[in-house]
């Protein structure tokens, strides 16, 4: 039964109780096995966390100087609205998709996090903000003669996985999840079943009762 009223009630009790693992467990048992984007997208650190809506961006590849630079990236980062992440694909990943001056907009839009396909760059003054940004590494070459931001809230894939506006997103330490709108209230309410439920199997195992014994009883492992 859904316990939250709000999305704002939901990321805070996703933050609370969830971890990416869990809930990808869900999403495998509804049939959903390719929801977590490729292994190589990380956090920055390893304590950033982040939840909130999606709001892909499509990058393409250019070459040399543009009649206009970048693309639509400033108007796309200019609508972001609280509570969402910029979801970045596309391209040959030739530059850094992402940097300090694009951390301070979407920060200062309420932005919930970053998730990029690619490389970001001014990575000192992207931490100093102390925001959350999850992307492939570290790298310094620019972006204005290499590529560009050819459209936003547009439906992208990422490694296979379909990412729709609107999408319920979750990254940890353990990986970056895609929720589908359609299915979160569900693997979100199976999801804490499913973790509280594993709390008490731990403390079983703690005080000595088998791995075998605890499936037997519990159905989870």
């Amino acid at each position: 039964m859904q316990t939250w009223t709000s999305d704002e009630q939901l990321f805070e009790l996703i933050k609370a109780e969830l971890y990416t693992p869990v809930v990808g467990d869900i999403l495998d048992v509804k049939g959903r096995y390719h929801q977590f984007l490729p292994q190589p997208v990380q956090p920055l650190k390893e304590q950033m966390v982040v939840v909130g809506r999606a709001m892909p961006v499509l990058m393409i590849d250019v070459f040399g100087e543009q009649k206009k630079p970048f693309g639509l990236l400033t108007e796309a980062l200019d609508q972001l609205r609280p509570g969402e992440v910029y979801i970045a694909s596309g391209g040959e990943m030739r530059c850094a998709y992402w940097g300090e001056l694009l951390t301070a907009t979407a920060k200062k839009r309420g932005a919930a996090g970053a998730i990029i396909n690619g490389f970001h760059r001014d990575t000192p003054m992207v931490l100093e903000q102390n925001w959350p940004v999850f992307s492939r590494g570290r790298f310094a070459q620019d972006s204005s003669v290499r590529t560009q931001v050819a459209d936003y809230r547009c439906r992208i894939e990422v490694g296979g996985v379909w990412i729709n506006p609107g999408d319920l997103v979750f990254a940890d330490l353990d990986g970056v999840l895609i929720i589908p709108q359609e299915l979160e209230e569900e693997v979100i309410t199976q999801a804490l079943e499913k973790v509280r439920g594993e709390k008490v199997v731990r403390r079983e195992i703690e005080n000595g009762m088998s791995s075998t014994e605890a499936f037997q009883k519990y159905g989870i492992l």
